[in-house]
């Protein structure tokens, strides 16, 4: 039997799919499907890519029923949140999406999936904004750092630490980029989401 996993979320995860004949971008979507396939030959799962670029949990919210609920995905893989406060900073005309309204929709969205499908939950921190652990962006992000802490205590899900994993990296070797631009990934930052996400989720999914 074919286990569906959904990976939802912005441009880090949406990597370009657009212009892929596979529709898995060049990033850590592809990675992850990339590892799971050659590890566990004998398993059939299917990666499915979902990320949609500039997206925030608000957007999350207008296509949460077509892109996740009707398609009941054995599971679901999130990772939201940066450009909630990153666009904001970019753009001081957009609004940020407040930590509470971060939260209250985000709880939505996953109640849903709780109440309507079978599906497991993988959320994933959001990363960084710059490499600076001190920088502003990383400042305002904590919040939402915290919060997905807390749905996945709340909602039973896997936790993946991708933002603790980035700061740690960042502090430790800052020779090598981890994004193109303070968000967006270079190669090394997409193999350490897919790191991450491969050591947090260990083999939970070939089970």
């Amino acid at each position: 039997m074919v286990s569906k996993i959904i990976l939802i979320g912005d441009s880090i995860t949406d990597s370009h799919r657009g212009t892929d004949s596979e529709d898995l971008g060049d990033g850590y979507v592809r990675l992850l499907r990339d590892y799971y396939i050659t590890f566990f030959p004998e398993k059939e799962l299917d990666f499915v890519n979902k990320g949609v670029s500039a997206n925030r949990i608000t957007d999350l919210k207008q296509r949460w029923q077509r892109d996740v609920i009707d398609v009941k995905p054995d599971w679901v893989s999130i990772s939201i949140g940066i450009n909630d406060v990153w666009r904001q900073l970019d753009n001081p005309e957009i609004n940020q999406v407040d930590p509470d309204q971060f939260l209250s929709i985000y709880k939505k969205l996953l109640k849903q999936v709780a109440d309507e499908t079978d599906s497991q939950i993988i959320l994933m921190q959001p990363t960084v904004i710059e490499e600076d652990a001190d920088s502003k962006g990383n400042q305002l992000l904590k919040d939402y750092v915290e919060i997905v802490d807390k749905l996945a205590k709340d909602y039973q899900a896997i936790l993946v630490p991708t933002h603790e994993a980035f700061i740690t990296q960042i502090e430790k070797n800052s020779s090598v980029p981890l994004t193109t631009d303070g968000v967006h990934m270079t190669s090394t930052g997409n193999m350490l989401m897919a790191r991450t996400w491969i050591e947090a989720v260990k083999e939970a999914i070939t089970h």
